[in-house]
């Protein structure tokens, strides 16, 4: 068995701790692994060319200014490209203009600010070293005042009031960015205007027997029956039908003239034939259960009940609203039909109904 002793001798001269760069060897006693301090300061050209300067400043302002026009840009995609065109990008394929378009647009306006600040801050912001020792985690009150001194330093040397081009871009970019944010909110979904107070009826409109599809007579309707209509024209494969339908389902009810306590229910009806929406004005169900002895139609969700004979008033449950009634009456062919749309918003109740 053999053994090796190490040695000086192995191991390569510039990883001696005691040799100094200059050749030197450290006396004996004098720690080999001091703190040699920091590198001599190397001023940039930006630092001793003026000309270079105002590139950098240049350069850092073309940034913030893409910026801004990439936000705007977002901003027109949004309105230019409709959600549903495709365009063929090589080597996406076949994607969304839209997406593609906000993406892009956004994704640059970003990266131009990142960009900007980075190279504002490497070119033109003071880049001397600094060393600074630990402190407690609470401050003393002269540390304090000096962390307020360094910001003012910083302030100073950040160069923000000298070079008034690139604060007051940088200030454009920042505040148009966000703008980006406020048009997303217009993916909550579309404006209601005034849409929850209208329906697809309107004078005219033929009353549609919901499962045959034929408009209806007086005679098809006998007292007691509850018959769901729909208004002519509104097909069920159209693309809106769920939306329309939700607000302009009806229900016929045939009740004898006598038995009618409403005034304005009777008026709005034709020989005892009255039309309700068959929406439930608590949470939207269909209102589908009718009592042919007492005239009270009975909401299966919540138990809402109205009473059909006295303007379809709430008598039970937590609905807030009686059902709107449909006028009708019969045109030339004999056929029902409306007078009108409903005269107050149908379904669940909001703030401004009326």
């Amino acid at each position: 068995m053999s053994s090796h002793t190490g040695s000086n001798a192995d191991v390569p001269g510039e990883n001696l701790p005691g040799e100094r760069p200059n050749g030197e060897v450290a006396a004996r006693g004098e720690n080999p692994f001091a703190d040699p301090g920091l590198p001599p300061h190397e001023p940039r050209i930006q630092d001793i060319d003026e000309r270079a300067a105002k590139r950098s400043e240049r350069t850092v302002a073309l940034l913030f200014t893409t910026s801004m026009l990439a936000t705007i840009g977002f901003i027109a995609s949004y309105v230019i490209f409709p959600v549903d065109q495709l365009v063929t990008i090589w080597p996406l394929g076949r994607i969304s203009a839209l997406n593609f378009s906000l993406g892009m647009t956004l994704g640059i306006a970003l990266f131009c600010i990142g960009a900007g600040a980075v190279h504002w801050a490497r070119t033109l912001m003071s880049d001397h070293e600094l060393a600074d020792e630990r402190h407690p985690v609470e401050a003393s009150p002269e540390t304090k005042q000096k962390v307020l001194e360094d910001f003012a330093q910083g302030a100073k040397e950040s160069q923000l009031g000298r070079r008034k081009l690139i604060r007051n871009t940088m200030f454009g970019a920042l505040a148009m960015v966000p703008l980006s944010g406020v048009v997303l909110l217009r993916d909550l979904g579309p404006l209601p205007e005034d849409k929850l107070r209208h329906t697809a009826w309107k004078k005219g409109k033929l009353l549609v027997n919901q499962n045959t599809g034929e408009p209806l007579r007086p005679e098809d309707i006998t007292v007691g029956s509850l018959t769901f209509v729909q208004p002519e024209g509104l097909e069920e494969g159209s693309h809106d039908f769920q939306k329309e339908i939700a607000k302009a389902a009806v229900m016929l009810v045939r009740l004898e003239p006598k038995d009618i306590k409403d005034k304005r229910e009777l008026d709005w009806s034709h020989e005892g034939i009255v039309a309700f929406s068959r929406i439930c004005t608590h949470v939207g169900c269909p209102v589908t259960l009718y009592e042919q002895q007492t005239h009270h139609v009975l909401c299966p969700c919540h138990q809402s009940t109205f009473d059909l004979a006295d303007g379809a008033r709430v008598i039970f449950g937590p609905a807030g609203h009686p059902l709107p009634q449909l006028r009708i009456s019969v045109n030339k062919d004999g056929f029902l039909e409306a007078q009108g749309d409903f005269a107050e918003p149908v379904g669940p109740s909001f703030w401004e109904r009326g």
